[in-house]
């Protein structure tokens, strides 16, 4: 199957994404499991995420003899999740790119009003010269997502991606008009938001399933 792309949002159509991200729904799927799936989810979107990587010549020498070969081109990697959820992507990112630096940026969302507050940000000192991956399970209103780019902006990013597992039409298309520049990739784009500003089918509060929290 072929990912579906749409300007500057992807979906990902290959198998595996779609049947572990069913599992993942499951109520009945225990947090272990949910952890273990969510940086699985994560390693394989990676993969595809981020094929555009430069890549340069090198010469290895190999014990039959030498050669010139590929391998990716001094391209810095930033992975920044948004706390508290994006923490349960980043195994499944370095499992890729060990080398990359780990930013983080907490926002924790109004019950009341939806709206997303930032009470945490340290990213890499040279974070404008990094290819910076924002990783977050959920994509709902896109207010968290909208703030934290923001910020990573207001600190000298200029080359952002966004990954998510579950996103609604309505955060995709918030995201995409704030943000236009940057590219979103999710395992699935659900129905629409509740009257919660929850994702339904979704999966249920992400944070709350990979730390055994209520």
């Amino acid at each position: 199957m072929e990912n579906k792309k749409n300007q500057n949002v992807t979906i990902f159509e290959h198998p595996l994404i779609k049947h572990k991200t069913t599992i993942l729904r499951s109520e009945t799927t225990s947090n272990k499991v949910f952890r273990q799936l969510i940086e699985e989810i994560t390693m394989l979107m990676c993969y595809e995420a981020l094929r555009d990587l430069p890549l340069e010549d090198v010469k290895v020498k190999t014990p039959i003899t030498e050669t010139t070969q590929k391998m990716i081109k001094g391209k810095k990697l930033a992975i920044v999740p948004i706390l508290r959820a994006g923490l349960g992507m980043v195994g499944g990112m370095l499992d890729l790119v060990p080398s990359a630096k780990v930013g983080h940026i907490g926002m924790y969302r109004d019950e009341e009003t939806l709206e997303p507050h930032e009470y945490y940000c340290k990213l890499p000192p040279d974070i404008e010269n990094r290819l910076i991956v924002v990783v977050d399970p959920m994509l709902a209103t896109g207010g968290s997502a909208i703030d934290a780019i923001s910020q990573i902006k207001n600190y000298g990013g200029k080359s952002i991606k966004f990954l998510c597992i579950i996103a609604a039409p309505e955060g995709i298309k918030a995201l995409s008009e704030a943000h236009p520049d940057v590219e979103i990739y999710c395992a699935n784009v659900d129905e629409r938001l509740n009257e919660n500003g929850y994702i339904v089918p979704g999966l249920g509060d992400a944070g709350d399933r990979i730390f055994g929290t209520k």
